[in-house]
Order: C-alpha cells, then sequence, then structure tokens
C-alpha cells in the first residue's frame, strides 16, 4: 500500500482510499447480515425441536397408555389361568352320584335350594343309565359345561364316571363332589330296589318286579343279582373314562379311584353321616348350599327315598360275600374314603351336647409388606 502511494497521484490516493473504505464497510456489512441469518437459523431450529418434543408428546403418551394395556391384560390373563379355584359366579358342581347312596335325598336338597340361592340345577341322563360316556359325547359335555353360561352358577348331577376335564385342553375344572357307601348295604339296597322299588315312586315298575327271592336266598343259590362283581361299582365310579376302570378287581383302578378322591373332589361324603356332609359342604360352598343342613335336619329332605321290602341280610350271607377279593377291594376304597372324609371333619366341626358346630376361621395373615401408610 506505501508503494503505490509513492507512484499514485494524490488524486488516486484519496479515490482508493474511499474505495477501500466502501468495500470494508459493504464486507462488514454481510458479515452482520450472516450473523443475523445464523441467529435466526439458530431460533428457528430451536423452535422446530420444541414443536417436535411436543408433537411427539401425545405419541408418547399413546405408546405408554398402550403398553399400560398390555401389561393389565397380560395380568388379567395370568390370573385367569391361574389354577386358583373359578370365580363364584362361573362355579361348577358335578356330583357324579353313585347309586343307592342316599343320592335322591341329596339331590333334592340342592333343588329346594336352587330358586332362593340362584343356581342351576341339571340332571345328566344317560341311555340305559350308562356310566360311560363316548368320546364324542365326552367332548360334548366338557364343551356345555365349561362355555353354558346361562346355566352358571351350575349344579350337575347323574349316574356318570368321573371324567377329567383336563385332558380337553380345559383349564377351569369344575369342583366334584361324591357320597360313598358301605359296598354291601349298597349292593343289598339295589337288590330290592330292582325288585320293589321305593317310597320315592311307588308307582314306577322296576326291571326285576314280581322276583320275590331274597337277597339271602340269591346269594345262597348262586344268583347274578348278588355276586360279588355286582359290587365292583364305587371303584370305577371314581376312576373314570380308562378301560383298566371297568375291569372288576383291577388293583390299578383302586389305586387310580383312590388318588381322584384325593385330588380331584373338593368333599366325598358316605351315606351314614350325610348330615355331616352337608354341614361341611354348606360352610365350603355357601354360594350352593346356604340353608342345606337346616333343610336336612327340619324339612322333608332327609331319608327321602327308603327301598321298600328290604330285608337285612344273614351273618352268612355277608361272611359269604366278604371272602371274595373284589369286596376286598371295594371296601378299601369305602375305608379309604370313611377315614379322609373323618379327617376333613376333624378339622372342619366340633361336637357339643349332641350338636355339630362348624369352627371359626383359624388362620390369619400377618407381617404383610411393603407397609402402607
Amino acid at each position: 500500500m506505501g508503494l503505490l502511494r509513492i507512484m499514485m497521484p494524490p488524486k488516486f490516493q484519496l479515490l482508493a482510499v474511499m474505495a477501500f473504505g466502501v468495500a470494508m464497510l459493504f464486507i462488514e456489512n454481510q458479515i452482520q447480515k450472516l450473523e443475523e441469518s445464523r441467529a435466526k437459523l439458530d431460533t428457528f431450529s430451536t423452535h422446530l425441536q420444541t414443536l417436535s418434543t411436543f408433537s411427539s408428546y401425545p405419541e408418547r403418551t399413546m405408546a405408554r397408555h398402550e403398553v399400560r394395556e398390555v401389561e393389565q391384560r397380560q395380568t388379567r390373563d395370568s390370573l385367569r389361568d391361574s389354577p386358583a379355584l373359578p370365580e363364584i359366579e362361573d362355579l361348577v358342581i358335578i356330583y357324579n352320584r353313585v347309586p343307592k347312596t342316599a343320592s335322591t335325598s341329596f339331590t333334592n336338597i340342592a333343588y329346594d335350594l336352587c330358586g332362593k340361592n340362584r343356581f342351576h340345577v341339571l340332571h345328566i341322563n344317560t341311555t340305559k343309565n350308562n356310566p360311560v360316556m363316548s368320546l364324542q359325547d365326552q367332548m360334548r359335555f366338557v364343551r356345555n359345561v365349561t362355555s353354558w353360561r346361562e346355566m352358571k352358577p351350575g349344579f350337575y348331577h347323574g349316574h356318570v364316571a368321573y371324567l377329567d376335564f383336563t385332558k380337553f385342553g380345559i383349564k377351569g375344572k369344575p369342583v366334584y363332589i361324591n357320597i360313598v357307601r358301605d359296598p354291601i348295604e349298597r349292593l343289598v339296597s339295589y337288590y330290592y330296589f330292582l325288585r320293589f322299588g321305593d317310597d320315592y315312586r311307588p308307582g314306577l315298575r322296576r326291571r326285576k318286579q314280581g322276583d320275590k327271592k331274597t337277597f339271602d336266598e340269591c346269594v345262597s343259590s348262586g344268583g347274578s343279582d348278588c355276586t360279588p362283581e355286582k359290587l365292583w361299582l364305587q371303584i370305577p365310579f371314581f376312576c373314570g373314562h380308562y378301560s383298566e376302570c371297568w375291569n372288576v378287581g383291577s388293583r390299578w383302578a383302586l389305586e387310580q379311584a383312590k388318588y381322584n378322591l384325593v385330588n380331584e373332589y373338593l368333599l366325598v361324603g358316605v351315606t351314614e353321616e350325610l348330615e355331616d356332609f352337608i354341614m361341611m359342604l354348606e360352610a365350603a360352598l355357601p354360594r350352593f348350599f346356604r340353608g342345606a343342613t337346616e333343610l336336612y335336619r327340619t324339612g322333608k329332605k332327609s331319608h327321602l327315598r327308603k327301598t321298600s321290602e328290604k330285608k337285612p341280610p344273614t351273618k352268612e350271607s355277608i361272611s359269604k360275600l366278604q371272602q371274595s377279593n373284589i369286596w376286598k377291594m371295594e371296601n378299601e376304597f369305602y375305608e379309604f374314603a370313611l377315614e379322609q372324609f373323618q379327617f376333613v371333619r376333624a378339622h372342619s366341626v366340633r361336637e357339643k351336647d349332641g350338636e355339630l358346630y362348624l369352627l371359626a376361621q383359624n388362620f390369619f395373615y400377618e407381617k404383610i409388606y411393603p407397609k402402607v401408610n
């Protein structure tokens, strides 16, 4: 710049200085504009980020809401699929009643209570009283019992063998109950029932009506209606729909019947202690049996059905039947059921002055954490 000032005339030097100044002002102005534009861009970018944050907020809220719904649905499903007892309004009881065990007396109590306690009673009537269902009927029955919501809560009863609902993919199983009886007493009652009927429907003609032969005469003559094979009934009813259950004298069937009684039945009573059975059911299932004990004690339902013309067997007839392995197995099952029933009863009721009383609740909860303020 110094060299140009020496070579250039003063007039041109002045013009050069002025041009240089204008150029510098222009450059500074452009730099300022660029800085202002950058500031605006930064502000706009921040604004866009803010808008983006606010615009994504509803989506994030919705996503979190959907996650919560999924979690709640999974929780509901896990509770529904748990092996706990079903909701009381969906409860189904199946009483696969063994013939001549006071089943009619007990069932009629359920019929008397169903209107008051708001549940349904349904009789399972099988063709020719066959206790074994075909496979297709098993499927139909399982589907009906589990999906027929209009009939829930429901009390189903009938002379059918135990049916395992879990085999059909059902998670909510019904509650099974039953009553057993001394095997010889049950057979004697059934023998006379086929010939003389009972006082429940006295006008109905029975299959063996007209046969005047006594049970003792049948035993002494080796009749077909009083053979030890006729004792084989309570075991297969509890054993179920397996072929081995109906093989007379099967040890496997006996063990399976015991297993089912303990693991698949809520309560199995005995004919000789029917009132205790009813009282315990009322305590455990009041939704169905509220008022059942009083009805049994004071109503006309106790000992409702009596076989006509029944004569007790002699000691000789009893002894002859007891020599068979079939009786020994059926009696073993009965004694097993009786012991289990008495065990449950001992932990449920007490007797005072000849009256039975239910025990009060004897468990409670403590050390509950975390603490609730």
